[in-house]
């Protein structure tokens, strides 16, 4: 992921814990959640010269391949469990 598209996803994240706290975002109207993220997108696009539709599609793109990383990084767990299912750094005999 390029540098700026992390800084974006930081960024927007970060705003985001803030102002959508305690929101399910499951029960909550995406509208809504895009509505309380404007004011970041908007700043972001300010700074980087760029559209608030632009740092929300970069926003987006970065959150999936987070999620796909967090997601690999999980299942590449799942072939070194114990039979408790706790991790093991070493093979156990």
């Amino acid at each position: 992921m390029e540098k700026e598209d992390q800084y974006i996803y930081e960024k927007v994240s970060e705003y985001a814990d803030k102002v959508l706290d305690g929101i399910d975002p499951q029960k909550v109207q995406v509208s809504f959640q895009l509505d309380k993220l404007k004011p970041i997108m908007s700043s972001l696009a300010l700074e980087l010269k760029s559209t608030p539709e632009d740092i929300f599609i970069r926003y987006m793109d970065a959150a999936s391949f987070m999620s796909a990383e967090s997601e690999k990084k999980f299942q590449s767990t799942l072939g070194h469990m114990d039979k408790y299912g706790d991790y093991m750094e070493f093979e156990q005999f």
